[in-house]
């Protein structure tokens, strides 16, 4: 469908889906050619598939999911179902709201109801999700035969006497990875009963175990399963996710045990109308180093939200950041203002580091209809089961196609159609997809990228394991681990004794200074969380990753908060805290650093004539050095010096060199070189997460026109986890399909000499400066044509 055909673009009738209708009223008095729409597609519906209850199943269990209106299974959930009953752990991935839930209730609560004693785990990435999924088991536990599965939630929320209740009682627990890890494991001997008998355990939402989150997870869960195993149990697992390439392998990979994959959906979907959307140029403003300046996604989001919700159309707008959440939510509400006043209640912002008694308000808020708009970060993403949602708008590209269409996923649940629009940023990456729709709607879905053999990964693991359960020498070289534990050795923090136990086998012992677990974050931070503290009321807002603490919540930053603009007084790293008080100066700042890198280790090494391609262990040294004030029309107020300390970063990179011979070949005289290999950079960065699932913000970059390890022009992109989280491996199998997407971005872009939607970057340290857009095509296309002629592309 060509949107600026009026002869093919959906306009509101009968015929047209509901949908269609939606962006019809968006669209209200635009003209027919508006450039801001660049694609529509309609998604045809689906019907259901049922099939009938399995034999095996207890009545009960049956009886009650009947009585929550579910007549008969749809064929992907008894698959699901079977294949756990019969104890072959199963991954189900099929689409958002496809009922997966119902695929391992079946053979858990079965299990619960024929053995009394006989317990289940179930694990979500995030606590909505959790306490979304309690209330449907309580649904189902609340009375009756199955009143003494007493499902429970045990997370960092839950009292600490209600802790003591769950251990002793409970024998479905609901609980998180985190929890997992620190309030169980370490501890199993007060879960004794509970691991002793456990005979499921669910991993909700597994795709969002990727990169060092991800890592973190695969080595939580074969903690879990060898604990279990000291205890006589060996649980059949029961992973959830959205649709992913290669699910079977992803879920083998994250549980490290063999799993069988149901693939086919047998839900019903209703049509869906697929919009794809590019903010205008403003023709008054420009931005920095007098760059032409779109129209914010985030304002844009904010628009077309307050229009639906004028239309009734209950409506999420994702967005990609808790700042972003924010300020969508304050101006669709202003907006909606000047409409109705009573509209402007009924949205809100939703996001991750909300104290909890926030998180169930707004959650209950948007389960009854009380809310009709919702701007969320991607912690609504998954699972959470809200009903009737008419419209999802998507601001900014989520980084995966899984992601997308998880998202897209969110409204039109079964037969109801729906409108998903996705609003494209000021960022190479968006404006590739919106001008290649294919590259988005016909791409295949990613496969989840893990590592948990990451060494800044598995060595504080083995060392809780350790503490947990002494370590086998078997154990240890199944993971690969021996280079890691000598390392550990050699600090001190774990020994080898001999004849430590009964069979006269030697054991790996943590020491009494270890005390590990404390110290893992799962979700990959770096260091301690930050507390985030009102200096005027002394209440605790929230927290935040101290490892971006230095570019999010330094002095003079701002930080919002529930609709409330905060300026950051004071950030102390030593004592984990960032001071706030309540304001609003009126702009918003993004940080300013310079970063260095340093290559320690090749890992391999790939020639293309005048290209030379690597992968590489490197040492990345960055400082933030300012901020920038930014005023909220996208206008650039002044740059503010700080002077921060230092941070060091082992990991891994993608890396290419050029000769000088073949800069010469394509026109690049010595004064371009710098701004040709450092906008081909900025763009590569931004074109990363078309290849791999990744983000832009979990990556980084630095070029030079002589790097003092190579002694050529050389440009980097490196992960920004210690050791890496495999994107930079991704990069280089991938790099001439990155490359060749990166180089038609710069193309394709219609500004004169570059713009953040093409080869300037948000996280800059050098402001942006120098940067030849037309010197990066030039370097890329000859890079690419130094690789098509080695490999054949």
């Amino acid at each position: 469908m060509n949107p600026t055909d009026p002869a093919t673009r959906p306009r509101a009738s009968n015929g047209r889906s509901y949908g269609a209708s939606l962006l019809n009223r968006v669209l209200d008095g635009a003209p027919d050619d508006d450039p801001r729409l660049t694609h529509v597609v309609e998604l045809a519906a689906r019907p259901a598939a049922t099939t009938t209850w399995p034999d095996w199943a207890a009545p009960d269990v049956v009886a009650a999911l009947r009585a929550t209106g579910v007549e008969a299974p749809w064929t992907h959930q008894t698959e699901t179902a079977d294949l756990a009953a019969s104890g072959l752990h199963v991954v189900v991935s099929t689409g958002t709201a496809s009922g997966k839930s119902l695929g391992y209730q079946l053979p858990v609560l079965t299990a619960l109801r024929e053995d009394p004693l006989a317990t289940a785990l179930y694990l979500a990435p995030t606590k909505a999700l959790g306490a979304d999924q309690l209330r449907a088991i309580a649904e189902l536990t609340h009375e009756g035969p199955l009143r003494d599965v007493h499902p429970a939630t045990y997370d960092g929320d839950t009292p600490a006497e209600v802790r003591q209740w769950v251990r002793a009682n409970a024998r479905l627990i609901l609980t998180n990875p985190d929890m997992l890890h620190v309030g169980m494991l370490r501890s199993h001997q007060r879960w004794a009963r509970v691991l002793r008998r456990l005979r499921y355990v669910v991993i909700d939402e597994c795709h969002a175990y990727r990169g060092v989150f991800g890592s973190h997870v695969a080595l939580v869960l074969r903690r879990l399963r060898r604990i279990a195993a000291h205890y006589g149990a060996d649980p059949v697992f029961i992973l959830c996710s959205a649709t992913t390439a290669e699910p079977a392998a992803a879920a083998s990979r994250l549980i490290g045990a063999p799993c069988a994959a149901v693939t086919e959906d047998g839900s019903p979907q209703g049509s869906r109308t697929i919009a794809l959307w590019e903010p205008p140029l403003l023709t008054t403003l420009t931005g920095e180093n007098g760059a032409p300046v779109r129209r914010s996604a985030t304002s844009e989001a904010a628009r077309i939200m307050a229009d639906l919700v004028v239309e009734g159309a209950r409506t999420l707008a994702f967005v990609r950041s808790r700042r972003a959440a924010e300020l969508t939510a304050i101006e669709a509400r202003r907006l909606l203002a000047d409409v109705d006043p009573e509209l402007s209640k009924r949205v809100a912002a939703y996001r991750a580091g909300y104290l909890a008694e926030d998180r169930r308000e707004l959650e209950a808020a948007l389960s009854d209809g009380s809310l009709l708009g919702a701007a969320t970060t991607n912690a609504l993403e998954l699972g959470v089961d809200i009903a009737g949602l008419d419209a999802v708008v998507i601001s900014g590209f989520p980084g995966t196609v899984a992601s997308f269409w998880q998202q897209a996923g969110r409204a039109g649940r079964r037969t109801q159609g729906s409108l998903v629009l996705l609003v494209a940023r000021d960022d190479p990456l968006d404006t590739f997809l919106v001008h290649h729709p294919d590259a988005l709607l016909d791409k295949p879905i990613e496969a989840t990228i893990t590592d948990p053999h990451n060494p800044y990964v598995l060595g504080p693991q083995l060392l809780c394991a350790a503490l947990e359960l002494p370590l086998t020498d078997d154990e240890v070289d199944e993971l690969g681990a021996g280079g890691v534990l000598t390392d550990l050795a050699g600090q001190g923090l774990i020994r080898r004794r001999n004849g430590a136990v009964r069979d006269g086998s030697a054991r790996w012992f943590a020491t009494a200074e270890a005390q590990p677990h404390d110290a893992v974050d799962v979700r990959g931070g770096i260091g301690t969380p930050i507390a985030i503290v009102d200096g005027e009321t002394g209440r605790l807002l929230g927290t935040a990753d101290a490892g971006r603490a230095r570019a999010t919540l330094h002095e003079g930053a701002v930080h919002l908060h529930q609709g409330d603009t905060y300026l950051v007084d004071e950030l102390d790293l030593e004592g984990g805290v960032a001071f706030v008080r309540s304001t609003d100066p009126g702009w918003t700042t993004s940080a300013r650093q310079v970063t260095s890198i340093a290559v320690d280790t090749v890992t391999e090494e790939r020639r293309h004539g005048r290209v030379t391609t690597a992968l590489a262990q490197v040492s990345v040294t960055s400082q933030v050095i300012g901020y920038l004030r930014t005023l909220r029309t996208g206008e650039v107020l002044d740059l503010v010096e700080l002077d921060m300390p230092e941070q060091t970063l082992p990991t891994r990179a993608v890396l290419y060199t050029v000769t000088p011979e073949l800069l010469a070949a394509a026109g690049l005289n010595t004064p371009r070189v710098p701004g040709a290999l450092h906008a081909a950079e900025h763009a590569a960065i931004g074109l990363l997460p078309l290849v791999a699932t990744c983000d832009r913000w979990d990556i980084g970059g630095v070029s030079t026109a002589e790097h003092p390890d190579t002694g050529l022009p050389t440009v980097f992109v490196y992960d920004g986890q210690p050791g890496g989280a495999g994107f930079a491996e991704r990069g280089f199998a991938q790099l001439y399909h990155w490359l060749s997407a990166t180089l038609a971005v710069i193309e394709t872009c219609t500004c004169a000499v570059g713009c953040p939607s093409c080869v300037q970057s948000p996280k800059c340290g050098n402001g942006n400066h120098p940067l030849d857009k037309a010197g990066a095509a030039r370097l890329l296309a000859a890079v690419l044509g130094e690789l098509a002629a080695d490999t054949g592309n």
